[in-house]
């Protein structure tokens, strides 16, 4: 779907096309007067009589070439339900081939804080779809024409939402991208082509991260006849050398389990357990396009964990990048390796104000929370409210968990420093979170967010239409414009 905006002086009293208007919760049209005829305005007043006012966008069809819509605006709305209403807007007029519209925004968008903005970025968001591999596409378009001055609408902050646009859409491209495909060879190569961006990209191949001494994550891809990488991504949207937001990200592109093999059923899915990634890889894209006033780095570790007469066995010990030495139970919880050594690398290397882990890291978050909330574990209060609070004005929410030093007899090792799996049973996500934390140290502000509920909907939700959401770019965005800008 091909979704075109215009921005043009137009008399609205004199046109016939499709019209889209907005009114207040009680639909009170009134105002609505002056835009349109004196038989439309009745014919919709008497409908509007018998019509289910709970709802906040009604369609009225004049005819058939025109229809007229009209969106109820409670006071105080919210951004995220202004971009709801969008994505609702595009599902009511989202059929035939072709369809134009012009949105008149002049008789209540001054009351409310860029409307127009989080409007067309509902829209925009919703009408994403990955038809890349389809022989015979279906071509629509829709054609959205803003009543105004063009000026009034192309500021700043607009031009902010299609930076957001696109790191998004980067992002569910490469999750929706197949293994064979989107193979971690593959997915380093289109991580240099942000450099036109003005990123700095530095891909550190198998040669370097043996010499590094990164083998927690090049034992996860050791079994894969593709390479492994570590991928830094940096933004200098400073002049001064303050310390960088650091984002790190899970990028396993496919994952059979290992020897610790999945179900057959659903293995399927497990291109997008490199969601992680791919949310930092969007973010930095999207801050690179925006011209964000931070220093940040994105970190990915690239790999397939893959069985073969090389792969990693259970019962294997390695060494992490910090000198901690790992024994692997089972080769299906790989993430937490690739996630360890990126995590002390990044401490090391960028010394940042704080780190951020994004990953589909365990089932049993899903268990927990489903598909409305992402986990978090952190060890730092202020970085955890702050994450909760943009979580929620982008409805991209978290729930924290806990973190206590209780649960480390679950993942000490009788052989090694510490296992990779808690053998007992119980508290899936939070032994993860707590493996993960062994890694930081320096006592950096950090925080672990486990995705896997998240990345990818099978049904669809607000702002997506199925498949991969892009979950953790809007999220972090966020962050970075209400705490670090």
């Amino acid at each position: 779907m091909t979704v075109k905006i215009n921005y043009k002086n137009i008399n609205v009293n004199k046109v016939s096309s499709n019209l889209v208007l907005f009114a207040d919760e009680k639909f009170n049209i009134i105002n609505l007067k002056k835009y349109i005829s004196k038989f439309e305005f009745s014919y919709i007043n008497d409908l509007l009589k018998t019509s289910d006012l709970k709802k906040k966008l009604l369609v009225f069809e004049l005819s058939s070439k025109k229809k007229i819509v009209i969106v109820s605006l409670k006071n105080n709305i919210l951004s995220s339900d202004l971009e709801n209403l969008g994505a609702e807007f595009f599902i009511r007029i989202n059929y035939g081939k072709n369809s134009e519209y012009l949105i008149n925004l002049d008789s209540f968008a001054n009351k409310y804080k860029n409307l127009v903005g989080h409007f067309l970025h509902g829209i925009k968001l919703k009408s994403y779809e990955f038809n890349k591999y389809k022989s015979k596409k279906e071509i629509r378009h829709i054609t959205l024409n803003i009543a105004g001055n063009k000026n009034r609408f192309l500021n700043a902050k607009n031009l902010k939402f299609k930076a957001l646009e696109e790191g998004i859409f980067f992002a569910r491209d490469l999750v929706s991208e197949p293994g064979n495909i989107l193979h971690p060879d593959e997915y380093a190569k289109r991580l240099k082509s942000l450099k036109k961006n003005g990123l700095k990209v530095s891909i550190y191949d198998e040669k370097k991260l043996k010499k590094l001494g990164m083998n927690a994550l090049l034992g996860v891809g050791q079994g894969s006849v593709r390479g492994s990488y570590l991928v830094t991504i940096e933004w200098k949207g400073l002049k001064n050398n303050s310390k960088p937001l650091a984002f790190i990200g899970k990028g396993v592109c496919f994952d059979t389990g290992g020897y610790s093999l999945k179900p057959a059923k659903f293995m399927e899915d497990m291109t997008y357990d490199m969601a992680g990634s791919a949310a930092v890889v969007g973010l930095m894209k999207s801050l690179a396009l925006r011209k964000a006033k931070i220093n940040a780095v994105g970190v990915v570790g690239l790999v397939e964990n893959m069985v073969s007469g090389n792969a990693q066995r259970p019962g294997d010990i390695v060494k992490s990048f910090s000198g901690k030495t790992i024994e692997i139970l089972n080769t299906d919880a790989e993430g937490r390796l690739v996630l360890a050594d990126a995590i002390t690398y990044t401490e090391k290397k960028f010394n940042p104000k704080f780190m951020i882990d994004l990953a589909t890291l365990t089932g049993a978050i899903i268990v927990s929370l489903g598909s409305e909330y992402a986990g978090l574990f952190s060890n730092n209060d202020k970085l955890s409210e702050e994450l909760i609070n943009s979580g929620n004005k982008v409805q991209e929410k978290l729930w924290r968990m806990p973190l206590n030093k209780n649960f480390d007899k679950l993942i000490d090792s009788k052989n090694a420093d510490m296992q990779n799996i808690n053998y007992v049973g119980g508290a899936g996500s939070t032994t993860a979170a707590q493996f993960l934390q062994r890694f930081i140290l320096n006592k950096t502000p950090w925080a672990h967010l486990d995705i896997a509920g998240m990345a990818f909907s099978k049904y669809g939700g607000a702002l997506n239409s199925g498949g991969a959401t892009g979950y953790g770019v809007r999220l972090l965005n966020q962050l970075i414009e209400d705490y670090y800008e």
